[in-house]
C-alpha cells in the first residue's frame, strides 16, 4: 500500500482518475490534476487562499441564473474562452474569424424579417448592418439564420436591467435569396463588464481594464459548415486594444459610417442621421479547417 506524501501524492491522484471509463475523460481528468497541483505548489498555496478560492467559485455559482453566466464571464477575462475558441475554430484563411460567446447569448430570441427594426423603439442612433453571407468558395448562401444581439447605448443587456423580463435588442435574421441580410437596431456602446459578483471583485483588485468596446453579436449555424460565432467591433471606439476578454480581431472592427437623413437599406427613410456598416460574413467548410 503506498501511504500518501507529499512527493507521491500527484502520482497517486493521477492514477485514481486514470480509471475514468472514457479514455477522453481520463486524459482530462489527469491532466488537470497534473497542473492543478502543479499549480499550487508553485504558488506555495496557503490553507486561507485555497478556503477563499474555494468560497470565490461557490459565489459564482450561486450567482448564476437563466441569464446570467457568471462562470463564462470568469472564463472570458482570464482568456480561456479565447483560448479554446482558437483552438476549436482554426478555419481557412479567407473565412470570417470566431471570437467569444460571452454571456449574455439566450436561446430562443424572436424571428425578424429583412431590415426589421431589433431596436424597437430604444432610444440610439439608428444602425444598419448590411451585407451578404457567403459560402468559403464566396457563394451568396440563401436562408441563413443570423442570430443578433447587443448592449443598449448606455452598455446594457436586458439581464442587467431588473424592470426588464423578455428579449430585448436581439433577433433572428435570415438571408434572402442572394444571401444579403440587413439588420436595423441602434449603435451599441462600449461597457463594462458586470462589477457586481465574484468576477468584478476579482477585476478590482487589478490593474485590468473592465471594459469591453461597442460591439454587436452574430451567431451562425447553417447546415454544411462550422458553426461561427463572432462580433463586429466599431471602429475608432474605446478599449479595442484592452478588450478585457481578449475578444478583439482586426478583421472584425468595422466603419459605423454616418449616412444623412434619406433613404435606408430596408427601403424606408429616416428623417435625421444614422449609421451603416457593411459586413460580409464568409463561413468555413468542415474540410477546410486549419490543422495545428
Amino acid at each position: 500500500m503506498a501511504f500518501v506524501t507529499e512527493e507521491n501524492l500527484t502520482d497517486l491522484a493521477e492514477k485514481r482518475w486514470a480509471t475514468a471509463h472514457s479514455p477522453r475523460l481520463a486524459e482530462l481528468m489527469t491532466a488537470l490534476v497534473r497542473h492543478l497541483h502543479a499549480y499550487a505548489r508553485e504558488v506555495n498555496l496557503t490553507e486561507d487562499e485555497w478556503a477563499a478560492a474555494v468560497g470565490w467559485l461557490a459565489a459564482t455559482g450561486r450567482i448564476c441564473d437563466d441569464k446570467r453566466q457568471e462562470f463564462i464571464l470568469a472564463s472570458d477575462v482570464l482568456g480561456l474562452s479565447t483560448l479554446v475558441v482558437q483552438l476549436n475554430n482554426r478555419f481557412a484563411p479567407e473565412a470570417t474569424p470566431a471570437t467569444v460567446l460571452g454571456p449574455f447569448h439566450i436561446d430562443g430570441s424572436p424571428a425578424a424579417p429583412f431590415g426589421a427594426d431589433m431596436s424597437d423603439g430604444i432610444p440610439g442612433v439608428p444602425l444598419f448592418v448590411t451585407g451578404r453571407v457567403l459560402g468559403p468558395d464566396g457563394t451568396p448562401l440563401p436562408d441563413v439564420v443570423l442570430d443578433v444581439w447587443q448592449a443598449d447605448a448606455d452598455g446594457a443587456y436586458e439581464a442587467q436591467l431588473p424592470e426588464v423580463d423578455e428579449a430585448r435588442l436581439r433577433a433572428k435574421y435570415r438571408t434572402r435569396a442572394d444571401g444579403t441580410y440587413c439588420v436595423r437596431t441602434i449603435a451599441p456602446r462600449g461597457y463594462a463588464i458586470p462589477m457586481d459578483g465574484p468576477v468584478g471583485d476579482l477585476i478590482a483588485r487589478t490593474g485590468i481594464s473592465h471594459f469591453r468596446p461597442a460591439h454587436i453579436h452574430f451567431l451562425i449555424d447553417h447546415p454544411g459548415h462550422d458553426r461561427l460565432i463572432t462580433h463586429l467591433f466599431q471602429e475608432g471606439s474605446d478599449y479595442l486594444d484592452s478588450d478585457v476578454v481578449f475578444g478583439t480581431k482586426d478583421r472584425l472592427v468595422v466603419s459605423f459610417t454616418e449616412r444623412p437623413a434619406g433613404p435606408t437599406p430596408d427601403g424606408g427613410t429616416l428623417t435625421g442621421h444614422w449609421l451603416h456598416a457593411e459586413y460580409d460574413f464568409v463561413l468555413n467548410a468542415p474540410a477546410d479547417r486549419a490543422r495545428p
